[in-house]
């Protein structure tokens, strides 16, 4: 299950990613360009051309999880670049901020569509 939280370390892939690309293609992203290893316990980030799709990479006990997210309205704001790690290293907090389009003034929220919700009645 859902199983990311504040106690791992989270890195972007620099660049752009060919959102095509599944679970073996992405790990090889990771040890190619990142110079990781998946295995490591760490989450990976990966964004798209257009900055509307996410896929995180992570492995977990007993195999690879990727999640997928994809923006219906907006765009997903990158981080900051460290050189000396190849990579945008984030927090928990960090990737919160980035989905969700939350900035520093509250009027100044990036677009976010709400799912339509259906109310059940028993």
């Amino acid at each position: 299950m859902f199983c990311l939280n504040d106690t791992m370390r989270y890195y972007l892939c620099p660049g752009r990613t060919d959102m095509r690309k599944g679970i073996s293609s992405l790990c090889g992203v990771v040890h190619g360009k990142m110079k990781s290893d998946v295995r490591n316990g760490d989450v990976f980030i990966f964004i798209g051309s257009g900055r509307r799709l996410m896929k995180l990479l992570h492995a977990e006990d007993g195999g690879m999880v990727m999640y997928v997210k994809r923006l219906e309205a907006g765009r997903f704001k990158l981080p900051e670049y460290d050189e000396s790690t190849r990579s945008y290293p984030m927090e928990w907090r960090d990737l919160v901020v980035m989905v969700e389009g939350i900035q520093e003034s509250p009027e100044l929220r990036l677009r976010r569509l709400r799912a339509q919700r259906r109310e059940y009645v028993v």
